[in-house]
Formats: structure tokens, C-alpha cells, sequence
């Protein structure tokens, strides 16, 4: 690496995470490379989604910086890890349709015979890819945080939904967008299917346990869920398309979670007793 590529190394990724993920390494007795994430988050101190905002959606920022460090990050990502970084990138940038096992294959290095022995179709691969770059993971960490208080987790999750439809690649966006436009395609529908049971399975079920506590209203899982999410989600998705309408005079970030949380606060909040 030249100097100039370390000195980039060094200047695009916290000191704190790379001696964190260095620590793990060197716990698990691994390399850099074979440590999840969500392990690196905790040794960081900070949660999944802030260090791959730090990392500017990908690790490849973590491993060159671990690289300037004197340190090999390890040997080369594996077929699904590779996989799921092309089929988000393709997605991203063309579309889910277009996010053929063979296009994907192709970008990943691989073979197609492979995606099919690690995946077993492309439903999974897609999946899979929607797992690692949404918010979904982020969000049920944040599910699993007891006692935290109504509007302060659905904070929590806005915010992460927003940084997720906000990063590259834009994985989650290309998704809805696939949906809105053609609901009946049947490849569609999976994916869109299995998207839905689960944050139903997450968010859903904490809202219904939110409702059958007398905290929200008492409606069916799916209607509040909508409420808490169609608002961001919309205002998220255009969100790049009005940032070169001056007029439109966009909130910054912070702003708009905090209107959209109390939003749907004052909507289904139970009154107090």
C-alpha cells in the first residue's frame, strides 16, 4: 500500500474501531476478516449501525485501515459474504430485477453453481442481502434492549431506518420500489413476503405486546406498524429527489425522526390513566 492509500486508511476509520476489532480478533483467535460486526460494534461500545455508518456501509474501509496498521485483515471474503455485497450492489444501482444469480455470480467472482450451494435459490440470496444492508438487525438488537421506554425505542427505530435508507447501497429502497411497481410479480411477492413476516415478527409483535399493555391502541399489529413506519419511509425515500428543490427546505435528519416520532405518539398512544 502507498503511503497516501495509508494515510487514507488511517484518516476514514476511528482509531477506537480498528483496535476493537483488532482486540476480537485476537480474543476469538481469528482474523480481522471472520469477525461479525455486531461483535466489533460491542467491543466499540457503539451499535451495528453506527459502525457501519463509520465504515461508510462496508468493511472494506476496516480492513484497509487494519492493513495500514501492519495487520492482514484475512484472506478473501467468502463466497456468501461476496455474494451478498454484489447482490446489494446490483440492487442498489439497477434494481431487483436485475439481480440475476448470473449477474451476481459475475461481480461476486464466483460461479452460479455456487450461489445455488450456499443459497439454494435467489429468494434466499436476496434475502439475505436485504438482511445485511437494512435495518432489520440493527432494529431487533434494539428490540431486545428490556425496559425500554414507548417513545424513546420508537426513536431508536426510526432512526435506524432513516440511516439505512440514507447509506449506500440502497438495498431497502430499490426493494420498495420493486414492490410498488410490480406487486403481482411473483419473485416480487416472496421476497416482499418474507420482508414483511419479519418485522412483523419483530416490531409487530413488541407492538402488540405495547397494545395488550394498554400503552398504544388497541389495533391490529399490521395498521401500527404502518403508522409508525409509512410516514419516514416516505419522506425518506424521496428524500434525495428534493434535495436539489430549495423550496422544499428539507429538515435535517434529526428533525424529522423527532416530528415523526411524535407524530405517531400523539396518533396511537393510550391516554393515561
Amino acid at each position: 500500500m502507498s503511503t497516501h492509500d495509508e494515510k487514507t486508511a488511517r484518516g476514514s476509520v476511528p482509531a477506537e474501531l480498528v483496535e476493537a476489532a483488532l482486540r476480537v480478533a485476537e480474543a476469538r483467535g481469528t482474523s480481522v476478516a471472520g469477525v461479525p460486526a455486531l461483535a466489533i460494534a460491542q467491543e466499540a461500545g457503539v451499535s451495528r449501525s453506527t459502525l457501519m455508518r463509520r465504515l461508510g456501509g462496508s468493511r472494506r474501509a476496516l480492513d484497509e485501515a487494519v492493513r495500514a496498521r501492519g495487520v492482514d485483515p484475512g484472506g478473501q471474503k467468502s463466497v456468501h459474504d461476496r455474494a451478498v455485497d454484489a447482490a446489494a450492489s446490483v440492487i442498489g444501482e439497477h434494481g431487483l430485477a436485475a439481480a440475476t444469480l448470473e449477474r451476481v455470480a459475475e461481480s461476486a467472482q464466483c460461479s452460479v453453481h455456487s450461489l445455488y450451494a450456499v443459497f439454494g435459490n435467489r429468494d434466499e440470496l436476496l434475502f439475505a442481502a436485504f438482511e445485511r444492508h437494512s435495518p432489520i438487525l440493527d432494529v431487533e438488537e434494539a428490540l431486545a434492549v428490556p425496559g425500554e421506554p414507548l417513545e424513546q425505542r420508537v426513536r431508536r427505530i426510526h432512526h435506524l431506518a432513516a440511516e439505512a435508507l440514507d447509506r449506500e447501497p440502497r438495498v431497502l429502497p430499490a426493494i420498495l420500489a420493486q414492490v410498488l411497481a410490480r406487486p403481482d410479480d411473483p419473485s416480487v411477492q416472496d421476497v416482499a413476503a418474507r420482508i414483511l413476516r419479519r418485522i412483523l415478527d419483530g416490531v409487530g409483535r413488541w407492538l402488540a405486546a405495547e397494545a395488550a399493555a394498554g400503552r398504544v391502541r388497541d389495533l391490529p399489529p399490521l395498521l401500527l406498524l404502518q403508522q409508525m413506519m409509512s410516514p419516514l419511509l416516505f419522506h425518506f425515500l424521496l428524500r434525495p429527489a428534493h434535495r436539489s428543490v430549495p423550496e422544499a427546505e428539507l429538515p435535517t435528519t434529526e428533525a424529522a425522526v423527532e416530528t415523526f416520532t411524535q407524530a405517531f405518539l400523539r396518533a396511537v398512544a393510550a391516554p393515561e390513566r
